[in-house]
């Protein structure tokens, strides 16, 4: 989000965001929407799993064009030029496109990528722990060797010393091959998929292990489902103790899936059309959050205080919520959102409530116009105008009533993310929420 006061500009925090959230209304849904249950946790449909899938990829991609080294574009530049050894690893026993993909999330394409200085971890082209290597994938990894040539190439300086430094650390140490890390992932994944009986939850485990998955298969109570079925249909509030599982892992495993999904898109879209991959990379650097991607500049904004007319919008109000002081002594207009994001928040405030059993959250802005920001001196005038003057966006107060009320606004702000429906990000004081599209229809 851009256009925010001065102080907070300092200390802007960047989430990256993978249910269901309650788009579909009433009894007769269309065709290709998503179907709901009650209690505010949405059914996951076998039927639709691509449709889960698409849309965690979407969501999700956000971390993959802030982080990857240099850009998403630079990356999947990278990635392509080692397409040949990708290839002829995957063979006729995987997806070359997955493993590609595993390639982008894993290493950016950097063969002599680490995890740490610490290379009993993970290491090389797709990142293989040292362990995992000579105990699993029968690949040579001499560490004490490998250490030593690296502490040479951090002193080398001749390009010809340092070519023959590396090559002789691809002998000890077989992570740093290519063409044998790319082998010894296939066979992780051949391993996983026998243990697992899956394509998709042999490569959830290449980042969760094996052991961590099947205990949330089993607390699922069903072994034998995809992974959009076991992560889209448990909740705090339904098949609680497998979320508990996935949850408890805190590395982002649980969303490694949907990042594979989104790193093959970008690979996609880099050999189609990197024209239009790299305008994405733009709208994704102009926000700490994808915002400017859900809401891409020519959305019409509110220009002056008058064009905040209660027509176009609708007063902030609803079950699980209520205005702050200041927002509460605004003009109509500027208590009020877009129909979509009223809903979005009506919803995702109800959700709260059913899952923590608190009181309600504290909404600290809804709508501005772009002539009030301006003349504000709180607000960066170099900036472009906020999401705000879109009515599209909201922000939340950090001020939780309870442990239990902020865990339930994580799980739904990131459940939402996963659905492509929102993006957020975290301030010093609160959190700011931009509704995309898919909320409208």
């Amino acid at each position: 989000m851009r256009r925010r006061p001065l102080p907070a500009l300092l200390a802007l925090v960047a989430v990256a965001a993978v249910v269901l959230w309650l788009l579909a209304r009433g009894e007769d849904e269309q065709p290709g929407r998503l179907a709901e249950k009650a209690g505010g946790v949405s059914a996951y449909d076998a039927g639709q799993q691509q449709e889960f899938e698409e849309r965690a990829a979407a969501g999700l991609a956000h971390p993959l064009f802030e982080k990857s080294p240099g850009g998403a574009l630079a990356t999947a530049r990278r990635v392509a030029a080692l397409r040949p050894l990708v290839e002829r690893a995957a063979g006729d026993a995987w997806d070359p496109d997955v493993l590609e993909g595993i390639v982008f999330l894993e290493s950016a394409g950097r063969p002599d990528a680490t995890a740490s200085d610490d290379l009993e971890g993970a290491a090389g082209l797709t990142q293989i722990l040292a362990q995992t290597g000579s105990g699993l994938l029968d690949m040579r990894v001499d560490v004490a060797a490998s250490k030593r040539y690296t502490r040479r190439l951090a002193r080398a300086t001749s390009p010809r010393r340092r070519a023959a430094l590396l090559a002789a650390r691809r002998r000890v140490d077989e992570r740093f091959d290519p063409a044998k890390a790319l082998a010894a992932t296939v066979r992780y994944l051949e391993f996983a998929k026998g243990e697992l009986g899956r394509d998709d939850l042999a490569v959830v485990s290449y980042h969760m292990g094996v052991g961590n998955l099947q205990r949330a298969l089993r607390a699922y109570g069903d072994e034998d489902v995809p992974y959009a079925q076991l992560y889209f249909d448990s909740s705090p509030a339904e098949h609680e103790a497998a979320w508990r599982v996935l949850s408890s892992l805190g590395d982002d495993s649980s969303t490694y899936l949907w990042r594979i999904r989104a790193a093959q898109g970008i690979m996609e879209q880099f050999r189609k059309d990197p024209a239009k991959l790299a305008e994405r990379q733009r709208l994704h650097a102009a926000a700490p959050s994808a915002e400017q991607v859900l809401r891409p500049p020519g959305t019409p904004r509110f220009a002056e205080p008058a064009d905040l007319r209660t027509e176009d919008l609708a007063v902030v109000e609803g079950r699980g919520l209520r205005l702050s002081r200041t927002l509460a002594a605004a003009p109509a207009g500027n208590r009020a959102l877009r129909p979509a994001a009223l809903a979005v928040l009506r919803d995702l405030a109800a959700g709260v409530a059913e899952v923590s059993g608190t009181g309600p959250l504290t909404v600290t802005a809804a709508s501005r116009d772009v002539r009030s920001e301006d003349e504000d001196p709180r607000f960066d005038v170099e900036a472009p105008p906020s999401m705000h003057t879109t009515g599209y966006a909201f922000d939340l107060s950090r001020r939780y009533r309870s442990p239990a009320q902020a865990r339930a606004l994580q799980f739904w702000l990131d459940r939402l993310t996963a659905l492509d429906v929102i993006a957020w990000v975290r301030e010093p004081a609160h959190i700011h929420v931009t509704v995309g599209p898919r909320a409208e229809g």
